[in-house]
């Protein structure tokens, strides 16, 4: 999921997705400045990575639809580390400032 999301042209479809609810190759095409291919490619990757979805067919046009909670569990998981982190620094500041005899 975190390789899906470090290309910055995946960011931008799921940042339409968002916007959209739905879309198709044809509109992100028009949209970025790829080939129909590329965008193809990138649907698949973010499909594989669980991220994006075919919305039920409403017509021929096929259309990609976000994921319900398909970034909980990454989510989830970085409030984990976070919180770890947290009290990793929490502890090493108070050996830090703690008064030295």
């Amino acid at each position: 999921m975190f390789a899906a999301l470090a290309d910055p042209t995946r960011r931008q479809m799921l940042q339409t997705l968002l916007r959209e609810g739905s879309t198709s190759v044809p509109a992100l095409t028009a949209e970025l400045p790829i080939t129909r291919q590329a965008v193809a490619k990138h649907l698949a990757t973010l499909d594989q990575a669980g991220l994006v979805e075919r919305a039920p067919p409403a017509g021929r046009e096929v259309r990609y639809r976000l994921r319900p909670h398909a970034l909980a569990q990454a989510s989830a998981w970085m409030e984990q580390t976070q919180r770890a982190w947290d009290a990793r620094l929490g502890r090493l500041k108070e050996t830090l400032e703690r008064p030295t005899r």
